[in-house]
């Protein structure tokens, strides 16, 4: 048999990972609850829940295992939520990883840097305690203190094709579509990193066949940080429609929702990414897993041309 890799969960980013995979000639297993993920001939979709340890064994069988690609996420977006269930889930990938020889390669967020007021690189400090940003900070610390090797692959906001929940995604795109004016969060005119959710995948593959960053921290390639309103008019031009007005949905607002609802005070927690600049740099993982970003007309143009073939496919 071929050397297989596994990638947990199916969403935006796992779908992707998967395909460009198999687009490459890997035999590729996606494991998920639902049987969900690309449709193509060198990937085979298994039902399984990753969190139990048992579903893994068998899940993994007898092929020889080189990479496994966890991109899984809460059932909730909640501090307590993740507390429950990604600490568990992480570790029975990890043991099921490691005897099987394979490194583990995670999608990350920038929510465990400390010190988002400064430009973030790979060797900016990650100390954050509270919240879902202390879950994200502990979850790095247990990979780092796993014997598996792992690497930990860090973007921002990201974008692009299957990205629905993302504050580019559903939130803006289809409403510029529709010739409609956006609502964004907290500032339009603050400078703000967005990842474009295949170089993130691109990169997570580089860094599973680069050993020297195994055990280390990457940042997806990222193009140079925009505003929200910039993001906006590279849709609406990418899309060859006028550009929209962009209005905001201020922090006091969100801040005050969140003494009522719960889900609105988890959102209103990470306002500090769109109140003030959000900046994260990634030359030097760039370099390190020979990637570049997709530059923003390409990938602003693949974004609207997946929702405009979702929209006709809906119809």
């Amino acid at each position: 048999m071929s050397k297989l890799q596994i990638v947990c969960g199916a969403g935006p980013v796992g779908w992707t990972v998967a395909r460009q995979l198999a687009d490459r000639g890997h035999r590729v297993r996606v494991l998920t609850r639902s049987g969900s993920g690309p449709d193509h001939p060198l990937v085979e979709r298994v039902r399984t829940d990753v969190s139990d340890p048992d579903a893994l064994t068998a899940a993994f069988g007898d092929d020889t295992v080189t990479a496994v690609y966890l991109c899984i996420h809460g059932s909730a977006y909640r501090a307590e939520t993740w507390e429950r269930e990604l600490p568990a889930a992480e570790r029975a990938v990890l043991d099921a990883a490691g005897k099987a020889g394979a490194v583990v390669v995670f999608p990350e967020s920038l929510y465990s840097y400390s010190e988002p007021d400064r430009v973030m690189r790979e060797d900016s400090p990650r100390n954050a305690t509270a919240g879902k940003r202390g879950v994200r900070t502990r979850l790095l610390a247990e990979r780092a203190a796993h014997t598996t090797p792992t690497v930990s692959v860090v973007a921002s906001d990201y974008f692009g094709p299957r990205a629905l929940n993302a504050h580019a995604g559903e939130r803006m795109v289809p409403t510029i579509l529709a010739g409609r004016a956006p609502r964004v969060l907290g500032s339009a005119d603050v400078p703000h990193s967005f990842t474009y959710v295949p170089d993130l995948a691109a990169a997570m593959i580089a860094a599973a066949g680069t050993p020297a960053v195994w055990n280390t921290v990457v940042h997806a390639p990222t193009a140079p940080a925009v505003t929200q309103r910039e993001m906006v008019a590279a849709f609406a031009a990418a899309a060859g429609v006028p550009v929209p007005k962009v209005g905001t949905i201020p922090a006091w607002l969100l801040r005050g929702g969140g003494l009522v609802n719960r889900d609105v005070r988890e959102l209103a927690e990470m306002l500090y990414q769109f109140t003030d600049p959000f900046v994260m740099d990634s030359l030097r993982s760039e370099h390190e897993l020979g990637v570049t970003a997709t530059p923003l007309p390409t990938a602003a143009a693949e974004t609207v041309r997946w929702w405009r073939e979702r929209e006709a496919a809906a119809a």
